[in-house]
């Protein structure tokens, strides 16, 4: 269920008055394109409005998608989400392929590492040497967004 909050000034909304709440949204946290245009939506805010002051936001670099991406692909590799993962998350967020591309590929050496560090913490043990083992434990790693490659790898190098 969706949720509105229309207020008369929201309905009879001029662009310093849309700036303004899209000034206080993201002074509480960067926001894509799509989430910023969303919570003002939702605000109640005319669509055709959004998208001037989203133009100027831009162009004044206060919403900036690149700068988004590079947080919030920091923040979820350190929470132990693989690159998989935090592609999907990035596209449903609204950024850009050629932007999630490049994100990912700044951040291709913290893969390994971080997923040797979500390996000890959910497992606790060395790599698993019977079948059942690793099957499961690909399961786990895989559904936190890392590629089979990626834990092919952890598991040749075997030792923590």
């Amino acid at each position: 269920m969706s949720w509105k909050r229309i207020s008369e000034e929201a309905s009879a909304a001029d662009a310093a008055l849309i700036r303004a709440k899209a000034m206080e949204l993201l002074a509480r946290r960067e926001h894509s394109r799509l989430e910023l245009r969303q919570k003002l939506m939702q605000r109640g805010f005319p669509t055709e409005r959004i998208e001037s002051v989203l133009d100027q936001l831009v162009a004044d670099r206060l919403l900036h998608e690149g700068r988004y991406a590079e947080l919030y692909a920091c923040s979820r590799a350190d929470k132990g989400y693989g690159p998989l993962r935090i592609a999907r998350e990035l596209r449903e967020r609204g950024i850009p392929e050629d932007l999630v591309a490049a994100t990912l590929a700044d951040l291709e050496s913290l893969w390994l590492p971080k997923l040797r560090e979500l390996h000890r913490k959910r497992f606790k043990t060395l790599i698993p040497t019977d079948t059942a083992g690793i099957i499961q434990q690909t399961r786990v790693l895989r559904q936190c967004g890392f590629t089979l490659d990626q834990i092919k790898v952890l598991f040749e190098n075997g030792e923590q």
